[in-house]
């Protein structure tokens, strides 16, 4: 459902109807609190929603990132550094998968918490341009600990990948 709502999330934030992209948005976070919730409770959990869970995550975060910078809502740099991050994660999974071992996502407390600041963002610059204006100050601090907290958890990312790939060596040496 959030893959099927991404496209008209953008286009309501671009035709500047962004009370419409907020709700959508709203309904797209319900949807996955409820994947979630069901997937753990009655232990529907497949590889497919293993992959198809995040990709929605990150197609409905990125896609409300590229539209905001293109309306210049946000700074391009912060968006580079949010795609760049998961560009580095996504093709150091798949190179840990097809020359090391099978990739299991396990999604850090980091990334967790990177998630979350990068939803709030989205959900604050959207109420800010749209239906209710912050403070500057408030928005400006928010967009900085978006970019910390996404350079925290790339690295963290990237060391505990390495950290597995010369465990996993050193156990096939043994």
């Amino acid at each position: 459902m959030r893959i099927i709502l991404v496209a008209p999330i953008v286009w309501f934030l671009t035709q500047h109807q962004f009370t419409t992209a907020l709700i959508l948005f709203a309904i797209a976070g319900f949807s996955d609190a409820l994947d979630g919730f069901l997937a753990r409770r009655f232990n529907w959990q497949s590889w497919w929603g293993s992959v198809l869970d995040p990709l929605a995550d990150k197609l409905l975060q990125v896609s409300c990132y590229i539209t905001l910078a293109w309306m210049g809502h946000l700074p391009l740099w912060l968006v580079v550094s949010i795609v760049l991050r998961d560009v580095i994660i996504v093709f150091g999974a798949l190179i840990y998968h097809h020359r090391i071992s099978e990739f299991k996502a396990e999604p850090s407390l980091v990334s967790k918490i990177n998630t979350f600041t990068q939803i709030v963002l989205i959900l604050m610059v959207v109420l800010h341009v749209g239906v209710y204006p912050l403070p500057e100050l408030l928005l400006q601090g928010m967009i900085y600990l978006v970019f910390l907290t996404t350079l925290y958890s790339g690295i963290d990312y990237v060391y505990r990948w390495m950290q597995r790939a010369v465990k996993h060596e050193s156990n096939n040496k043994e």
